[in-house]
């Protein structure tokens, strides 16, 4: 088996994680949620209606105030539903495990023994030039 073979059956694997499965149905469960949906629509259209705003000669800042009120309304809205909520907690998991599997690839690719290297996401300081990166 090459490298790509291997890479292409981690991904089978990594499909088949619990963090995985539950990822993808709440994502569906968001994509069914007719209330959601409209929520959405109504957020990027404030966006679009801010953006539009704020690149004008003669911007009104009043407008823009109101215009941004709104949009974090519409974000507040997005945020306390339901299907959202699991979708990000799950998204949160899924993300730490796909962290941690590259991580251990970074190590490895820095001469890291494969069998005991792992990462830890607690000790990453977010500066990669502290250990020369290859963690996210």
């Amino acid at each position: 088996m090459d490298i790509i073979e291997i890479t292409r059956e981690l991904g089978k694997q990594l499909q088949a994680e619990e963090s995985y499965i539950k990822m993808r149905a709440a994502q569906q469960a968001c994509d069914e949620d007719e209330g959601l949906q409209k929520a959405i629509g109504e957020f990027n259209l404030k966006r679009m209606a801010i953006n539009n705003e704020a690149q004008k000669d003669d911007r009104d800042e009043e407008t823009l105030q109101r215009l941004n009120g709104e949009f974090r309304a519409a974000y507040a809205l997005i945020m306390e539903n339901g299907h959202m909520q699991a979708y990000n907690d799950s998204k949160v998991e899924f993300d730490a495990l796909l962290q941690r599997i590259t991580g251990i690839i970074g190590l490895c690719a820095d001469g890291e023994n494969p069998e005991t290297c792992d990462y830890d996401a607690a000790s990453c300081s977010g500066d990669c030039s502290s250990c020369g990166g290859s963690c996210h």
